[in-house]
C-alpha cells in the first residue's frame, strides 16, 4: 500500500491534502529529502537526513521532529505500507499561514510519501542514455535540496523534447551537473566529477560512489570539466538516488564509446553496497 503521512497522521496516499496556505504550495518555501528502501532498509539513510537537516539550516526552517521522531515515522511508513523495496519523499516546509512573503511565526509542516520504487528499464543501464547539453539557468544555492525545481524541470522537458533523457547543465563553460542528477566522466582511467560547491547538489549517490571509486583503487579527480572534455571522455554516466549509477551513450550529437568497463565496475560495487544496506547507514 502507497501512504502519504502528514499532519501527524498516516492516510491512503490518494486520499491525503494539504492546506491550500501551505507555503509548499503557495511559494515552494521548504526543502527535501529523496530516499531510497531496499529489502526493507532505507538506504544511506543517515546521509539523507544530514542532507535535509543542513538544507533546512540554509533557508532558516527549524524541523518540525527531532532525527530519531523522523526515523520513527519513516519505519513507521514502511511498517505500515508494508513495502520492502520503496521510494520515500520527505518534505519540510515553513508551515501553514495566509499569503505573505515575510516569514510567518508558524509551525514547520512535515510531509512524507512512501510509494513502490521508481523502474529505469534495464536497457537504459545496458545501452546507456542520450543527454542534451543546456545552459544552467538555477540560483546560485543548488547545494540546498531545495522545493524550487522550476529550472530543473525545464531543463528536463527541454531534453526529452530531443529524445534525450536527461539535461547535463552547464555554468561559465563547465559542467555543472544533470537536471536531476550528477555528472561523472572517465578519462584514461581516471574518474571527474564536478567538485561539490554551492552550484551542485552533492547527491548521496555520488558520495557512495566516491567512495565504491576510492575502494577499487581508482584514481579520482573532482575538478571543473568543460563540454568538449565530457565529449572526448572515454566513458560517461550521471548518478541519482532514483537511477542509481546510469551510463550515458551520447551528449548532443556526439556518440560515446560503448565499452565502459569502470562504469560497469562501479554500478557493480554500488549494487553491492544497496545489497548489504546495513553496513552503509
Amino acid at each position: 500500500m502507497e501512504l502519504a503521512y502528514y499532519g501527524g497522521e498516516f492516510r491512503d496516499i490518494n486520499e491525503a491534502v494539504i492546506p491550500i496556505d501551505e507555503r509548499g504550495h503557495q511559494f515552494g518555501d521548504g526543502v527535501y529529502e529523496f530516499i531510497r528502501v531496499y529489502k526493507g532498509v532505507p538506504f544511506s539513510i543517515e546521509r539523507h537526513l544530514d542532507r535535509l537537516e543542513r538544507s533546512a539550516k540554509a533557508i532558516f526552517i527549524e524541523l518540525p521532529v527531532s532525527r530519531q521522531e523522523l526515523k520513527d515515522i519513516i519505519h513507521q511508513a514502511m511498517e505500515k505500507s508494508t513495502l520492502k523495496d520503496a521510494d520515500i519523499y520527505i518534505q519540510v516546509t515553513r508551515g501553514i499561514a495566509p499569503r505573505n512573503h515575510l516569514f510567518p511565526d508558524v509551525p514547520t509542516q512535515l510531509a512524507l510519501t512512501i510509494r513502490h520504487p521508481r523502474q529505469t528499464p534495464e536497457e537504459a543501464y545496458e545501452k546507456g542514455i542520450s543527454t542534451l547539453l543546456l545552459e544552467d539557468e538555477r540560483w546560485a544555492n543548488c547545494y540546498i535540496k531545495s522545493l524550487n525545481l522550476l529550472p530543473n524541470l525545464l531543463a528536463k522537458q527541454a531534453a526529452a523534447s530531443k529524445g534525450c533523457k536527461e539535461a547535463i547543465l552547464v555554468k561559465d563553460g563547465y559542467i555543472t551537473e544533470g537536471s536531476s542528477s550528477n555528472v561523472f566522466a572517465i578519462k584514461d582511467n581516471v574518474l571527474f566529477t564536478t567538485p561539490a560547491t554551492r552550484k551542485i547538489l552533492s547527491g548521496i549517490t555520488r558520495a557512495n560512489v566516491l567512495e565504491c571509486a576510492q575502494e577499487q583503487a581508482i584514481q579520482i579527480r573532482e575538478q571543473n570539466m568543460t563540454p568538449s572534455f565530457l565529449k572526448d571522455a572515454d566513458e560517461v554516466f550521471i548518478t541519482s538516488t532514483s537511477v542509481g549509477l546510469l551510463p550515458v551513450s551520447k551528449i548532443d550529437e556526439v556518440e560515446l564509446p560503448a565499452f565502459r568497463p569502470v562504469t560497469v565496475a562501479l554500478k557493480h560495487a554500488y549494487s553491492l553496497r544497496t545489497a548489504g544496506t546495513k553496513a552503509y547507514q
